[in-house]
């Protein structure tokens, strides 16, 4: 009899974690290790905004997966198909062939897809941000419309061409916002054309303040950093409909735009869509250990899971990068448990805070739920993900320092289409079978 395989979909935040946590807690040859995922790293998708702002080099967020795991067999594809009664996952390669895997332990990690609501034209004209490829895209996009700003001689042409609208102000859009407003003020560098006055980014939320789903004693100060830089932000508002050159909001106001960039949220893989076990809010239910109640030999964590909270009622744990990776954490030990390996564990973990870098020396943060604002968060956020990364360290401090010491480098490489960061992608659904 072979040794058992474990198989995990999905290498982000929980994948990579559970991954190294099963390297560490089983003996080399106690099970063979299989990771499918459409990529050959994890993605450390916090620093996205500073790769489309131009501070970081996009290989800087890509930790590389071969090094790291070293037993890990990853075929790079994507899941398509789970048939958990004959415990199958078939799986389709970068150059389309399928293949199909067997396992005997499953943990579903699949992560999180850009959340699209049925608002005309977003689909088809906004841009998403949640990989490598879509902030490279954005970043060139930006500096294109620039250049083209100045080039244009039609008034209206050049307005639309310089205003940048960013949808959603929680986490990732706030950033964004800030990152991209210094972004093109570097642009503006030996122009005699175009002005930052001439420059306009627009943050646009429902929510009634921004990072509405963090401390409110840090949006305030986000607020005020980003309108002391003249970006327009945009509570309780909403967008009814994006056109090739317009952003129309529901308070009647169109924006004349070239760029509108949704960060409304995220929701689950739609693999989980297909997956005939319970759910809630989208996501896989889970017991405390991360096991599924009625198929013990499957796992989920991160962004997929309903992982009940022991500090907050029961409720599922927020999809932060935070709990992804200690849910990640557990899922492997207690798979490793599974195969007789360690004790069974069960998840607790209370909130340590956040960090929202604001590009320059503004920031906010809340370490251990304490408000800070300015450099004394800024040193927080940089020490937090400096931590918190699994590899590049190094390579990121100093891509950071050269930023202090040096003008940021404002060139587009124009590498990547706009065909290949469409949103209508995100409404991919494989299919998942219940046998």
């Amino acid at each position: 009899m072979g040794k058992p395989r474990v198989l995990v979909v999905g290498t982000g935040f929980a994948g990579y974690h559970c991954l190294r946590a099963l390297e560490r807690a089983l003996p080399p040859d106690a099970a063979e290790l299989v990771a499918v995922n459409p990529t050959d790293y994890m993605l450390y998708v916090p620093l996205l905004p500073e790769v489309a702002g131009g501070s970081l080099d996009p290989r800087r967020v890509a930790v590389p997966l071969r090094p790291k795991l070293p037993r890990t067999r990853l075929v790079q594809g994507s899941a398509t198909e789970v048939d958990l009664g004959a415990r199958t996952c078939s799986v389709v390669d970068v150059e389309g062939r399928e293949q199909v895997l067997g396992w005997d332990r499953l943990v579903l990690t699949a992560g999180s897809v850009t959340r699209l609501l049925s608002i005309p034209g977003v689909a088809e004209h906004a841009f998403g941000f949640k990989s490598v490829a879509e902030a490279v895209f954005l970043r060139d996009h930006v500096l294109r419309q620039v250049e083209l700003a100045e080039q244009a001689d039609d008034p209206a042409e050049r307005a639309a061409r310089a205003t940048f609208v960013v949808v959603g102000a929680g986490y990732t859009g706030t950033e964004l916002v800030a990152q991209g407003q210094q972004l093109t003020r570097s642009a503006l560098r030996g122009r005699t054309g175009l002005s930052e006055a001439d420059i306009r980014w627009v943050l646009v939320d429902t929510a009634p303040r921004v990072l509405p789903g963090l401390d409110e004693r840090l949006a305030g100060p986000a607020a005020g950093v980003l309108r002391g830089r003249g970006v327009d932000v945009r509570l309780e508002t909403s967008v009814e409909e994006v056109t090739p050159g317009c952003a129309r909001l529901t308070d009647g106001t169109e924006i004349p735009t070239r760029t509108v960039v949704w960060c409304v949220g995220v929701r689950p893989d739609p693999l989980v869509e297909s997956v005939a076990v319970k759910t809630e809010k989208g996501r896989i239910s889970v017991d405390p250990t991360l096991a599924v109640p009625t198929h013990p030999h499957v796992f989920a964590a991160g962004d997929v899971a309903a992982v009940p909270d022991v500090f907050n009622g029961g409720a599922p744990t927020p999809m932060t990068a935070q709990h992804a990776q200690r849910q990640g954490r557990l899922a492997g030990r207690n798979v490793a448990a599974s195969l007789g390996h360690g004790a069974v564990g069960t998840y607790r973990h209370r909130d340590l805070g956040f960090v929202v870098d604001l590009a320059g020396a503004q920031a906010v943060a809340n370490p251990l739920h304490v408000p800070l604002t300015g450099l004394p968060a800024k040193v927080v956020a940089r020490g937090y993900h400096l931590l918190a990364m699994p590899g590049n360290r190094l390579r990121v401090a100093v891509d950071w320092l050269t930023d202090l010491l040096v003008r940021r480098q404002v060139v587009q490489f124009g590498l990547v289409p706009q065909a290949g960061v469409r949103l209508s992608d995100a409404d991919r659904v494989p299919v998942v079978k219940q046998s």
